[in-house]
């Protein structure tokens, strides 16, 4: 066991745990997207971002990538944690602006608004239907091409793939094939039909350090009452 401290709060994790699993086992909720039980961790779209270390040493990471270490100190929603996530999620959402999951997302963190020119992209390029494929349906049918910019996923050559068995594992789990949202101009690329309260605490400066990490809010649910 290693010794760390999460959201101010020492705990204790196994050896070989990452930053989410940590999180997550003691029941801080961190959001994912490229993130699945039971495949390997990727780290592509860093929605779930947390910050480690402490003053001008502390910095960003992808708690599904990073091992959590003795003696760390994890902050899974402080303010610059929670700006972070905000502008990733803008970030996808100007890439796939239907995709019901990221709508979702930016529900939840009170994002109302994107700022970049929509693509209406299929594909964000989180890597679930090309690792659900090798590790789970053992077939390696698709993966990565090229890079940067020209990066995408297919078969060798754009030849079709005779591993392929049609499971349809690969759509199952796609953030851009699942439930789509109706929206396509770019002014409504938010349609806020599922928009979240905002939790009353979570504008306060007084709380820079750590906001609310409770889901549901404790403040919420009793403002509600």
């Amino acid at each position: 066991m290693i010794q760390l401290t999460i959201n101010g709060l020492a705990v204790s994790v196994e050896e070989g745990s990452t930053v989410l699993e940590a999180a997550r086992f003691l029941g801080f909720p961190i959001p994912t997207l490229c993130h699945m039980e039971g495949l390997s961790p990727y780290g592509a779209c860093r929605v779930c971002v947390v910050e480690i270390g402490e003053g001008a040493r502390a910095r960003l990471v992808s708690s599904c990538t990073y091992p959590a270490e003795e003696g760390m100190t994890v902050r899974t929603a402080s303010t610059r944690v929670l700006r972070a996530r905000r502008m990733i999620i803008e970030l996808l959402l100007a890439s796939c602006p239907q995709s019901k999951i990221i709508q979702d997302l930016a529900a939840a963190h009170g994002v109302n608004q994107q700022r970049f020119r929509q693509e209406h992209e299929d594909c964000i390029l989180c890597g679930l239907c090309v690792r659900i494929c090798e590790e789970q349906m053992m077939a390696k049918a698709i993966g990565f091409r090229n890079r940067g910019e020209h990066r995408s996923i297919g078969t060798p050559f754009d030849i079709k793939s005779e591993q392929c068995r049609f499971c349809g594992a690969c759509m199952y789990v796609c953030p851009a094939c699942q439930l789509r949202c109706t929206y396509t101009e770019p002014e409504k690329a938010v349609c806020g039909g599922c928009q979240n309260l905002a939790p009353p605490c979570s504008d306060k400066g007084s709380f820079d350090d750590m906001m609310c990490y409770m889901d549901p809010c404790v403040a919420c649910e009793l403002q509600g009452d």
